[in-house]
């Protein structure tokens, strides 16, 4: 069997690194010196050069001005924004375009994909519901009528809702069908209100009263929203993967220069193991987020469904991020803890990255169900 990733996979890496080079972690203040938002934005010039590289429109078929790669190269350009805490909806924007590209009707496809890829329209996701537990379509209720559909209820938690142009919402009609509604924040009746995460940005709860919209700004099609939130979750555990090697790589530098008694720190047993941990932990990371990206990308039948892939995925960035950043401000001692050393960012976007769209506990319940459901046999 061949691992390795395609010359399109690898051209998309080389291209994101390229960008992301000139991203500096501490372009904004600390999170924890700030009472509010780190910014008002998200990085403006980063999404342009994004855009200047085609890196918007990965997902997006040919004939609408996209690659039309696959989810493992969005996560390869991910885990390249996640090294250096990239101030921008990728991750959001890309679930919404490949949503959107499988699911809505040709005129929409045609006028809103171009955009996107241009980085003239901005698409965010909601994913978190009322309250981060519960599924996110429970939160928002779509009724139909004559003029087209009505929407009613709260979404927590929404990413870059104060930059971004439209949301895209999972939601259930009266009978308990899922939809995806594809809203713009300035919609009468959708009002944001500020909230701030853990990395310092300007999140929104956004409350709908009677939002009208167009039929074909709903997405009804079987499966859709669960499309969004694997491809949202394996997007996350790419970022975390991004974070956990420039945190890794950052332990490594400091303990190799850092000397106690005359002999660099990274000669000690004790934080060579600890290391060497955190090393394995990554490597899983990797190795689960590769399974969870192809499944959901190809559809290859397995011995469960992709969710399951998905949710191991997930248990092992959510576990290995927090262990990573944990030993890494150990090891740093006193700089673990400094506001002048950006290792008290990476934490931060660690725990962020570690309880969205689940924490490990909730994707092990997940999974355990899956195995219920789906026992596995001999031959599997």
């Amino acid at each position: 069997m061949d691992f390795t990733f395609t010359e399109e996979q690898q051209a998309a890496t080389e291209a994101a690194k390229a960008v992301f080079a000139h991203v500096a972690p501490d372009a904004v203040p600390s999170p924890a010196l700030t009472a509010g938002a780190v910014a008002d934005d998200f990085d403006r010039d980063l999404w342009r050069a994004l855009a200047h590289a085609d890196l918007l429109s990965l997902l997006t078929a040919p004939e609408y001005g996209g690659a039309g790669l696959d989810p493992i190269a969005l996560c390869l350009v991910l885990r390249e924004a996640g090294r250096v805490l990239a101030r921008v909806p990728l991750l959001e924007c890309a679930a919404a375009s490949r949503l959107l590209q499988h699911h809505a009707t040709e005129a929409v496809r045609a006028e809103l994909l171009p955009r996107i890829g241009r980085g003239e329209l901005v698409i965010t996701t909601a994913s978190d519901g009322r309250t981060g537990h519960d599924a996110a379509e429970l939160a928002v209720t779509a009724r139909q009528d004559d003029d087209g559909w009505l929407l009613d209820g709260v979404q927590t938690a929404v990413p870059w809702a104060y930059g971004a142009d439209r949301v895209l919402l999972p939601a259930h009609t009266p009978d308990g069908r899922p939809v995806l509604a594809l809203a713009p924040l300035t919609a009468p009746g959708l009002t944001r209100h500020e909230q701030i995460s853990t990395t310092g940005e300007r999140y929104a709860e956004l409350r709908l009263a009677s939002v009208r919209l167009t039929a074909p700004d709903v997405l009804t099609a079987p499966g859709a929203t669960e499309d969004l939130r694997q491809l949202l979750t394996c997007g996350t555990c790419a970022l975390a993967l991004g974070l956990g090697e420039a945190v890794l790589a950052m332990t490594a530098d400091y303990t190799g220069k850092r000397e106690q008694f005359g002999f660099p720190l990274a000669t000690f047993q004790a934080v060579a193991v600890q290391a060497a941990d955190r090393f394995i932990d990554l490597r899983a990371m990797a190795a689960t987020l590769w399974q969870a990206a192809w499944r959901i990308g190809t559809g290859t039948a397995g011995a469960l469904p992709p969710e399951g892939d998905v949710a191991v995925a997930k248990i092992w960035a959510s576990d290995g991020i927090r262990r990573t950043v944990q030993t890494a401000q150990h090891l740093h001692g006193g700089f673990g803890a400094d506001t002048d050393h950006p290792l008290h960012r990476y934490h931060a976007w660690a725990k962020q990255l570690e309880l969205s769209l689940g924490p490990a506990a909730a994707h092990e319940e997940a999974l355990g169900y899956l195995l219920a459901v789906h026992p596995l046999r001999e031959e599997d």
